[in-house]
């Protein structure tokens, strides 16, 4: 018996009425889930975004996930439509051949670079949003990343030491704690006397490479209080894992009144931003060997003398 051509046939309208209303319902309904961010299914893994340039961030990648998925989906689908309709019914039958078809050609060619062209764009817009900065932020804070260790320098604001800058640290024992206010522009210039570390706070949706002799620097804008955890990036050295710190987000005179009482311990005060140098190259380290731990406590009295020499500097 020799096999027979069928002829084309259409599928059913009424197969196609219950399959177009099913699929545009699933993309609607993810595409609307998608928007949301009450839980880190909606959010795609992201954190809650607690500064507008994070809720710009989130945007964007919740976007690129819609489309990625609805792609997929509808890749997906034709492949293993394709498969299941013109599969061959019987054994004497041969599927219809379709050598090719010039305008799905012209779609699959045209489309991913219109997707390309709508990613590059949105993503540009976002990239120009998260780097732009005030000409006069609200807040600057001069954040060093030292081995392995952070200080945070601010500026007085109110009373007797206005003007004067205040400064915290930490070490692989103590983690530091930033406070910054809430709807404020806080700029963070960012430096390194040592190695390449990089700043970044989860719930800002920002971090930056902080790199020696580099004057990089990027601004938010918190737009709620809370404690949020920060660390460095970079791997940077044998004690990585101990560049933590905290960044505590305040109002505003509540802020104002951090600053006060830090100005009040004249060993947190400066003339100038404490930016490392000496005082960056003694890490305080966790001996438990005896000969370890006398290395530490030369260290930490070098270190200490070093911090002395550094405030001196700021203060002549």
């Amino acid at each position: 018996m020799g096999l027979k051509h069928p002829e084309r046939t259409r599928v059913p309208r009424r197969r196609l009425r219950r399959v177009i209303p099913l699929a545009g319902f699933a993309v609607l309904a993810l595409s609307l889930s998608g928007c949301a961010t009450n839980n880190q299914w909606e959010r795609f893994g992201m954190p809650v975004m607690r500064t507008t340039t994070g809720e710009q961030i989130l945007s964007l990648w919740q976007g690129a996930w819609i489309a990625a998925l609805v792609t997929g989906v509808v890749t997906w689908g034709l492949i293993l439509g394709a498969a299941f309709w013109f599969r061959r019914r019987s054994d004497d039958e041969v599927p219809v051949q379709t050598r090719y078809n010039l305008p799905i050609e012209i779609f699959y060619t045209i489309f991913p670079i219109i997707m390309v062209v709508v990613f590059f764009a949105h993503t540009v817009r976002v990239q120009n949003f998260a780097l732009q900065e005030s000409a006069h932020p609200d807040v600057t804070v001069n954040v060093v990343g030292q081995k392995w260790e952070w200080t945070f320098n601010q500026t007085v604001v109110n009373g007797p030491k206005k003007g004067k800058n205040v400064f915290v640290s930490g070490t692989g024992e103590d983690i530091p704690t930033l406070v910054i206010p809430e709807h404020k522009t806080v700029l963070f210039k960012l430096h390194s006397p040592d190695v390449i570390h990089d700043f970044g706070v989860p719930a800002f949706g920002m971090r930056m490479d902080v790199v020696p002799g580099e004057n990089n620097s990027f601004q938010v804008t918190p737009i709620s209080t809370g404690t949020f955890d920060g660390k460095c990036y970079e791997l940077c050295g044998t004690y990585h894992s101990r560049m933590l710190f905290n960044v505590k987000v305040v109002t505003w005179s509540d802020y104002v009144s951090y600053l006060a009482t830090l100005a009040k311990d004249p060993a947190n005060v400066t003339d100038c931003p404490v930016l490392g140098g000496a005082y960056a190259n003694q890490p305080y380290l966790n001996a438990t060997d005896p000969e370890e731990k006398k290395a530490d406590a030369d260290s930490e009295a070098s270190k200490t003398d070093a911090h002395s020499s550094e405030v001196e500097r700021c203060n002549p």
